[in-house]
């Protein structure tokens, strides 16, 4: 029995070494002709395709994501008065309630925020990624808003200011 289970493994073992040092050889004597009948042939892999076009994006990238980080960075400063965060958020004159709350937030009044990532999803959208910071710590790291161009200004989206807004807790007409 033990001779017999001895066997078998220096068999499979034997069989193994040989597809090993047979393969090679038997390959490069293969024919390179198309095969015919039932031969199994290799099929080649599909064309590739052209990547999608890249999302619209402003005229001047360059110059849209240094105007939409400084926009964001002044409309979250305490520093900026209200009458020129009304000219940073999208509909700002329709948002003037909203702002007034989000002023009236200790919280929100301490805040300021760092843009780390910006991507445009058109020539008049972007996604912004940024930390939000309270006394300089951050609060909500790796936030997502979008930023909007209005009248030649690149904003704070009004969608992004209502979910701040509600993320507080305060209700607020407008939002």
């Amino acid at each position: 029995m033990v001779l017999r289970q001895l066997l078998k493994r220096r068999t499979t073992a034997f069989a193994a070494a040989a597809v090993l040092l047979l393969a090679p050889p038997l390959a490069a004597c293969s024919d390179d002709e198309p095969a015919t009948g039932n031969q199994v042939t290799s099929v080649p892999p599909p064309p590739t395709t052209a990547q999608p076009p890249a999302a619209e994006e402003p005229d001047d990238p360059a110059a849209a994501r240094a105007e939409i980080t400084r926009n964001w960075e002044a409309f979250f400063s305490a520093d900026t008065p209200p009458a020129e965060r009304v000219k940073l958020v999208e509909n700002g004159e329709e948002m003037q309630d909203v702002l007034a709350a989000f002023a009236n937030n200790p919280q929100a009044a301490a805040s300021t925020a760092k843009v780390t990532g910006i991507e445009f999803t058109s020539a008049s959208g972007a996604d912004v990624t940024y930390d939000l910071l309270v006394g300089g710590n951050p609060v909500l790291p790796d936030s997502s808003g979008t930023s909007v161009l209005q009248d030649d200004t690149w904003k704070v989206s009004e969608k992004t200011l209502c979910g701040l807004v509600k993320l507080s807790g305060v209700t607020v007409e407008g939002c």
